[in-house]
C-alpha cells in the first residue's frame, strides 16, 4: 500500500533552488532513508512531507491527504533535531498530552520503559539535558501508534545503549506494519535498518534503491595492500594511503592486481572487498561534484 507520494515537487528560496522536480513514492512497511550532504535538499524534502512548507509546484499526498491537513497529521509521528517542551510539565504529562491527539495511542508506561525514561517520568522537562530531551522526543514520535513516522537524525546525542534500544523499537514498529522515513549521517545504521535509500544532491534524486542495488550499480571494489612505492595504475577511482596501507577503489579489481604483479613492485597483505554504503556514497558524491 502506498502511504506517501510526491510528484514533480520543486521548491526555491529566492534564487536558490532547494528541490527540482522531485518524484518519490513510499510504500507501507518500508524504511526509506534520505541521504545526502548538508544543503542537498533533505530538510526541505522532509519539511514538505510534513506540510511545514508548501511546494512551488507539484503535488504531495500523505495517506491520501494533503500533508498540512489535520487528517494527515493525525496519522503521522515526527522527531525533529531540535526539541522544545513546556518546562512546567513532567515527561509523563508531555507524553499523555501528545498521545491525547491520536485515536489509538501507545500506552504511556510502555513508552517510558522502552525509551529509558523511568527515572525521568515524574521530572519537569525544564531540567532535562539534551540527551534526555531527545529520548523524550523519540518516545513522542511513537506515542500515537502512527502509520508513518518521520525521523530527522534520530540518534544524534544518544549513547550506545540508547541507540540500540531505539532501533530495536523502530524495527518492531516496522514489523508490525509501520513505515519510517529517516534522515541520518550514521550510515552504519542505514545499512542495518533501511529497505530503500534515496540519495539527494543539489535538490535532485541522484540514485535510489536498496543498499545492494546501489553498491552493484557502482560496480566498484576496494583493494588494500602495503608497498613502499605505488606504481602507476590505471582504472583507479579513488586512492588513499594511511600508515603505509594503500586503499584503492576500482571498477576492475583484476586489472589492478595484474598491474601490481607486472610492475614488479613488491606488495603484501592484499585484500579485496566490496564497498560499504559510506564508501559508495562518498564515490557517488565525488562523481556528482565533478559533473557539476
Amino acid at each position: 500500500m502506498q502511504v506517501m507520494s510526491l510528484k514533480g515537487v520543486s521548491k526555491s528560496y529566492g534564487e536558490l533552488c532547494a528541490l527540482s522536480n522531485l518524484s518519490l513514492d513510499v510504500t507501507g512497511g518500508e524504511v526509506l532513508c534520505l541521504l545526502g550532504p548538508n544543503g542537498a535538499g533533505k530538510s526541505t524534502t522532509l519539511n514538505l512531507m510534513l506540510g511545514l512548507i508548501k511546494p512551488d509546484c507539484g503535488s504531495i499526498e500523505i495517506l491520501g491527504h494533503k500533508p498540512h491537513s489535520n487528517a494527515a497529521h493525525s496519522q503521522i509521528g515526527y522527531v525533529a533535531q531540535d526539541n522544545d517542551f513546556p518546562d512546567n510539565l513532567t515527561a509523563r504529562e508531555v507524553i499523555e498530552l501528545v498521545a491525547s491527539h491520536f485515536a489509538n495511542p501507545a500506552p504511556t508506561d510502555e513508552l517510558i520503559a522502552t525509551f529509558g525514561l523511568d527515572q525521568l517520568a515524574e521530572r519537569y522537562t525544564g531540567g532535562f539535558s539534551g540527551g534526555e530531551r531527545h529520548r523524550l522526543a523519540l518516545a513522542l514520535a511513537f506515542a500515537g501508534n502512527a502509520k508513518l513516522i518521520f525521523l530527522d537524525e534520530p540518534t544524534t546525542g544518544l549513547d550506545k545503549e540508547a541507540r540500540l534500544r531505539f532501533w530495536q523499537h523502530a524495527k518492531q514498529y516496522v514489523r508490525q506494519g509501520g513505515t519510517l522515513v529517516v534522515t541520518t549521517h550514521h550510515l552504519e545504521e542505514v545499512e542495518d535498518i533501511a529497505s530503500r535509500v534515496c540519495l539527494i544532491a543539489h535538490g535532485v534524486i541522484r540514485l535510489q534503491g536498496n543498499i545492494e542495488h546501489i553498491k552493484q550499480q557502482l560496480g566498484q571494489k576496494l583493494l588494500s595492500f602495503t608497498c613502499e612505492k605505488l606504481p602507476l595504475l590505471s582504472s583507479v577511482t579513488k586512492h588513499q594511503c594511511i600508515d603505509g596501507v594503500h586503499r584503492i577503489t576500482s571498477p576492475d579489481a583484476d586489472e589492478i592486481v595484474c598491474q601490481l604483479v607486472t610492475s614488479a613492485v613488491p606488495f603484501v597483505g592484499l585484500e579485496i572487498a566490496g564497498l560499504s554504503l559510506e564508501q559508495a556514497i562518498d564515490i557517488l558524491l565525488d562523481q556528482e561534484a565533478v559533473s557539476s
